[in-house]
């Protein structure tokens, strides 16, 4: 039932996608594959340089996964491999992608860690996203912000920083600009992706739709049904607006929530490194400082 919901999600903002994807030439758009995407980036060698740094632990990496029957061979290739295409996000493998880009957002060297909003408080280390990430080799904190994974031009880096001021997710009340858990995290370093690429704006934001949208369904399916009453649906209104503060961030959502008709929840997303199973609610990292 639910992979059956978040297809149903996914297909709805694939069609939004298509609209506005017209004339945007810089970087091919996501095609849609079964039960997810095929994002506009080439993912290439970052595993296997992530996993060189030590941003990545891969033994550890591997033994999060081993009760569930291993990496598979596609797994392993973003984690090992030199000539991977553009990433292929689904339901099943969106933990997966989680983690993988949540250990690029911390390890990449970029302003935003360094001078941003978490860089006002005292210990950079004991946020969700830097003290959670338990996977690196020695301490998170000696990869925050370190390694040259992608080096964007002024434009690219400017074109980042606003982006991520204006994308929020349903977890917290900072937007990607402030990236104290690990959806945050991941998300600046899938923007920082989509830049390095060439994506323009309205693309990035695209793109962050459909990863929220695989990271929070049910939030989501919530959002689209509180649209429904208002008889828009994800696909009439601009990715930017939703993924703004209003629709996406912990309190709009839950204003939101308090508008549509409840259904029973299996669960949302916690902070933690993401093994693939369901987090019962007790289990959840709190986001927020």
């Amino acid at each position: 039932m639910k992979t059956t919901k978040i297809i149903l999600i996914l297909m709805i903002i694939f069609a939004g996608v298509l609209i506005y994807n017209t004339n945007l030439p810089q970087i091919q758009p996501q095609q849609k594959t079964s039960g997810g995407f095929v994002l506009p980036v080439r993912w290439g060698d970052l595993g296997k340089k992530m996993v060189s740094a030590g941003v990545i632990d891969a033994k550890r990496f591997e033994e999060i996964y081993a009760n569930r029957g291993g990496l598979n061979k596609e797994t392993k290739e973003l984690l090992y491999g030199e000539n991977n295409g553009n990433l292929k996000v689904t339901s099943e493998n969106s933990g997966i992608i989680l983690n993988l880009l949540w250990a690029l957002g911390l390890g990449a060297k970029n302003n935003i860690l360094e001078s941003g909003p978490m860089a006002q408080y005292g210990d950079v280390g004991n946020f969700a996203s830097t003290g959670g990430w338990t996977i690196a080799k020695g301490n998170a904190m000696d990869h925050y912000s370190r390694h040259p994974f992608m080096v964007l031009s002024k434009e690219q880096q400017a074109l980042v920083e606003n982006v991520s001021k204006n994308i929020y997710r349903p977890c917290c009340d900072n937007p990607t600009h402030f990236p104290d858990c690990n959806h945050g995290m991941a998300m600046l370093g899938l923007l920082e992706l989509l830049a390095s690429q060439g994506a323009n704006e309205k693309q990035m934001y695209q793109t962050a739709l459909q990863m929220n949208s695989l990271w929070f369904p049910e939030e989501y399916s919530t959002i689209a049904r509180y649209l429904a009453l208002k008889n828009q649906t994800l696909s009439s209104v601009e990715p930017k607006e939703i993924l703004g503060r209003d629709y996406s961030s912990a309190s709009g959502f839950r204003k939101i929530a308090s508008l549509v008709p409840q259904v029973k929840s299996s669960g949302g997303s916690g902070c933690g490194v993401d093994s693939g199973q369901p987090a019962a609610p007790q289990q959840q990292t709190g986001c927020g400082i």
